[in-house]
């Protein structure tokens, strides 16, 4: 079965920087899509960054552009996200998924910028 476990997360101060990571494993994740979701408290569920799987082209959510890489290793089954220049906005449990809108996502970690 598909499986998603994120890690990497914690509390930084305004301008500070974390890298998420996200072990996949129940699925052949060099053929998938592979997506960054983030939801902060009374808030809708919302995506920040996409790769895809071929030529690892990637979209970012307008917040997200400049500050956020992407990135993953099919040798690995892993994603990341680079997270720099980080803001008190970006405060928010973080999930990696297999479609856009976060259906099928991990446990998520948790990023607290304060």
């Amino acid at each position: 079965h598909v499986q998603l476990v994120e890690s990497g997360g914690g509390l930084v101060p305004p301008g500070g920087s974390l890298r998420l990571s996200c072990a996949a494993s129940g699925f052949t994740f060099s053929t998938y899509w592979m997506y960054w979701v983030r939801q902060a408290p009374g808030q809708e569920r919302e995506g920040v960054a996409a790769i895809y799987s071929g030529d690892g082209s990637t979209i970012y959510m307008d917040s997200a552009k400049g500050r956020f890489t992407i990135s993953r290793d099919n040798a690995l089954n892993t994603l990341y996200l680079q997270m720099n220049s980080l803001k008190t906005e970006d405060t928010a449990m973080y999930y990696c998924a297999t479609d856009s809108r976060g259906t099928r996502r991990g446990q998520g970690t948790q990023v607290t910028v304060s």
